[in-house]
């Protein structure tokens, strides 16, 4: 039986982990066997520079946190070594990243599960998440298609602009 402190601390990791889901807005699990101290370095720094919390969490502790959330379902790929991304501004950004990474490293590195504002997503779901635009990338073609609007018009209004002056000249 564990001590009352071990217990308590184990209570706590489950807290901190759960208060993590309630705030994200996605998230990815991975099984990081096999990477090296400077590929995960180098990918923990790329991760923290796109605002992600990554750690590595015990199976058991993780799966307490999702008994009775949305993502239980996430429960079943809980197996060998995990580490947990949780992204709580950009849906993208964890799974274009860490997909990245995997796809690098060869199979030393594996995508378990992810999720996105509730929903939960396997393997190939991360997958397709990770290939879309960036909210960034999003909102500048959407001012592209705004703006090429705006100068359509403004171009058409020149023309009959220009065709009126050519009827007043003549």
């Amino acid at each position: 039986m564990p001590s009352e402190k071990a217990l308590q601390a184990k209570q706590e990791a489950v807290a901190q982990l759960k208060s993590k889901l309630d705030g994200a807005v996605a998230g990815v699990l991975v099984d990081y066997r096999g990477i090296t101290v400077a590929d995960d370095t180098k990918l923990r720094r790329e991760l923290r520079e796109a605002g992600i919390d990554y750690s590595v969490v015990k199976n058991t502790l993780l799966r307490r946190a999702l008994e009775g959330t949305e993502y239980s379902e996430m429960v079943s790929v809980l197996e060998n070594t995990t580490a947990f991304a949780v992204s709580h501004e950009d849906p993208v950004a964890a799974a274009k990243i860490l997909c990245k990474f995997a796809e690098d490293s060869k199979g030393a590195f594996a995508i378990k599960s992810g999720f996105v504002e509730g929903k939960v997503l396997d393997v190939p779901g991360v997958t397709a998440l990770a290939k879309l635009p960036s909210k960034e990338q999003l909102l500048v073609q959407l001012l592209s298609v705004l703006n090429g609007n705006i100068r359509g018009l403004a171009v058409a209004l020149n023309a009959i602009v220009e065709k009126e002056n050519e009827k007043e000249s003549a």
